[in-house]
């Protein structure tokens, strides 16, 4: 059975967990340490360290997977908005392994969320282009096509009617302008979903966030190609994502890149 614990950073909580990825399930509890209001650097490896050493017992000295609220180019967190400005080019992986002397291996959270739906998911056994948005305060989207992902795609800045596309198709807008579920569907997810199908031509999309939980309120109202599911990893998703990666990372070594 391998085990790998996953860790997902988010800006209110850090929670964490050990994954059986033979199954995607956890094998303990996780734990959850509410984000330091002063979310530096140091502060979170604190904290990601006191989850580690909570299931040391459990995991031995594999790698760690990380989620991080931000693009993870090669180890390096190029720019950040939920978090301490001090991430900002920061090679993340490197410190982390230098503050906990153990391999952690970060990942974006979107990134983390698709490869838990690919693996153990709504996407399971799709051998195709599959294309994950996670609906909520933006639009989080992750890439895989035949199970490797293609990393930090950010399409929910795709430009829609001339805006930002999570500007008009969030979930926290349709809250924060009122519209109704039919409202929201047929005025700004079905233009954006209609616009990533023309672009890429996925075998499947699956939508996340919060807000997937109402599929049945607006999920029969896009009329699309492309097949279209609710995510079902929920709070799990980015713990077992992250420990995806990690066991990722150990079995393919990232390549040396040069410039």
């Amino acid at each position: 059975m391998s085990i790998i614990l996953g860790i997902d950073v988010g800006g209110s909580g850090i929670k964490g967990g050990p994954v059986d990825l033979a199954t995607g399930e956890l094998t303990a509890d996780r734990l959850r340490i509410p984000t330091p209001s002063k979310s530096t650097p140091s502060n979170v490896a604190a904290v990601v360290g006191e989850i580690i050493d909570h299931f040391a017992d459990q995991i031995g000295d594999t790698p760690v997977g990380l989620t991080f609220p931000a693009p993870v180019v090669h180890g390096t967190v190029p720019f950040i908005a939920n978090l301490d400005q001090k991430w900002k080019g920061l090679n993340a992986d490197a410190y982390f392994q230098e503050k906990l002397g153990r391999k952690i291996v970060l990942v974006n959270d979107a990134d983390a969320a698709g490869l838990a739906e690919v693996h153990f998911g709504a996407a399971k056994g799709n051998d195709g282009f599959v294309v994950l948005t996670t609906l909520g305060t933006g639009i989080g989207t992750a890439m895989i096509y035949r199970g490797v992902l293609i990393p930090n795609a950010e399409l929910g800045h795709v430009e829609l009617d001339g805006h930002d596309a999570e500007k008009r198709a969030a979930s926290s807008i349709k809250d924060k302008e009122g519209l109704s579920y039919e409202e929201w569907t047929y005025e700004r997810l079905q233009p954006y979903y209609a616009h990533l199908e023309m672009l890429f031509s996925p075998d499947l999309f699956v939508v996340g966030g919060g807000v997937s939980k109402d599929w049945d309120k607006f999920g029969h109202l896009l009329k699309l190609r492309t097949p279209i599911v609710p995510a079902v990893m929920r709070n799990k998703a980015g713990i077992v994502g992250a420990a995806l990666k990690a066991k990722d990372a150990m079995e393919h070594p990232e390549p040396k890149i040069k410039g």
